[in-house]
């Protein structure tokens, strides 16, 4: 059992430092506020490889190992939660299933138009109707002769007004409930597809989340994504991913978070000594790097079975619940050390704590996790 990174994944996590606390920290405040989405920065991030993680080299990709991505999006979350999902979802979720199911045709077509920062990729499963029960989702698909017609409306699409391309997951047999369920790539100016309503948001509000409409879309025959009727369970294998993707974002807030109250505990003075010097803040910080330690290794650990090619189901739930946990209580403390500056928007921690709580609900709430944990421990 080794605890070090490799030569490779340090020089990589450098180089993501680097270039977060250059071109992505001094933004954050503002992606946040204007609800502003960088374009400009996320072609930057398509340069670094940021955006082709999950993909190999031969089809374009940066092909790094899991380890390393979860690197990525810790770095990336540390100082913007919202660039941290949007960076995630694409690569876990849009680019993902493409890769993982998808034919050799339709990875040629697809994944260079997604993978270098000019189009992103989404990804449509949740309905108004269907959330933790996804399998009752009732958007459908007919075969009529070489097209596809889907009809059906998705809810809380990451990036999906703003994405090239989105996997929708859509009914193909209705009688036979999830194994029912097929998957489709559809782009983005396809008629009968159409963006609605995009949401106001408590936190991540420089993630774009819109709700999405589909009126006789359709696709041709070929823009089917794996095996017909085979789609739910696809889909349940990239969230498996996810999970341990959304473990690393909820560590990379949770370190920003004690960051910030590392800092503000070192200047900030009452009673004539910086607040730092009292058990209280000490315990309270020292609790909060403990934790988010803990929560790091559990990402880790689920990520480097993944790269071994081993099960890594329930340690995915394990990471995705625990990380969570533990960065919600880690902003809670940062803004309560922060005293009445923490409910201020003048500091990072208040983002903090907005953006943090959309983790315990994400790609599988927390009420979720535990069922996955029980079910795979034989209850």
């Amino acid at each position: 059992m080794d605890f070090q990174l490799t030569e490779t994944q340090k020089l990589f996590k450098k180089t993501v430092k680097d270039f977060v606390d250059k071109e992505l920290k001094p933004l954050a405040a503002k992606i946040d506020k204007e609800e502003y989405f960088p374009t400009e920065l996320y072609k930057r991030m398509g340069k670094l490889g940021l955006l082709s993680m999950t993909v190999p080299k031969k089809y374009g990709g940066a092909g790094v190992d899991r380890v390393c991505y979860m690197i990525a999006l810790e770095e990336i979350s540390r100082v913007c939660g919202s660039t941290g999902l949007t960076v995630e979802a694409h690569n876990s979720l849009g680019v993902g299933h493409i890769y993982e199911r998808g034919t050799e045709e339709q990875r040629k077509k697809y994944l260079p138009k997604i993978l270098h920062g000019d189009h992103l990729a989404a990804w449509a499963l949740t309905e108004p109707n269907a959330g933790s029960d996804a399998a009752s989702l009732q958007t459908t698909a007919v075969l009529e002769g070489d097209e596809w017609v889907i009809n059906g409306t998705k809810q809380f699409i990451t990036s999906g007004d703003i994405a090239a391309v989105v996997t929708v997951m859509a009914k193909t047999d209705k009688t036979l409930g999830a194994k029912g369920i097929s998957a489709f790539i559809v782009e983005k100016d396809t008629p009968g597809f159409t963006v609605g309503v995009l949401e106001d948001k408590l936190g991540l509000r420089g993630s774009h989340t819109a709700e999405l409409i589909f009126e006789n879309c359709r696709v041709p025959k070929e823009n089917l994504l794996g095996e017909k009727n085979l789609g739910f369970v696809g889909a349940m294998n990239i969230l498996d991913r996810g999970r341990t993707a959304i473990g690393a974002m909820a560590v990379g807030i949770a370190q920003g978070a004690l960051d910030e109250s590392l800092t503000y505990a070192k200047q900030r003075q009452q009673f004539g000594k910086p607040i730092g010097k009292n058990q209280a803040i000490q315990w309270m910080i020292a609790d909060m790097a403990t934790q988010i330690d803990a929560a790091r290794l559990l990402v880790m650990r689920a990520a480097f079975l993944e790269d071994k090619g081993l099960p890594f189901s329930i340690e995915a739930s394990m990471a995705k619940l625990f990380a969570s946990e533990i960065a919600m209580k880690a902003t809670r403390d940062a803004m309560q050390i922060h005293g009445g500056y923490g409910f201020m928007r003048d500091f990072p921690v208040e983002r903090f704590y907005r953006d943090v709580k959309l983790t315990q609900i994400g790609e599988g709430t927390s009420e979720v996790q535990r069922m996955v944990i029980a079910k795979r421990l034989g209850l």
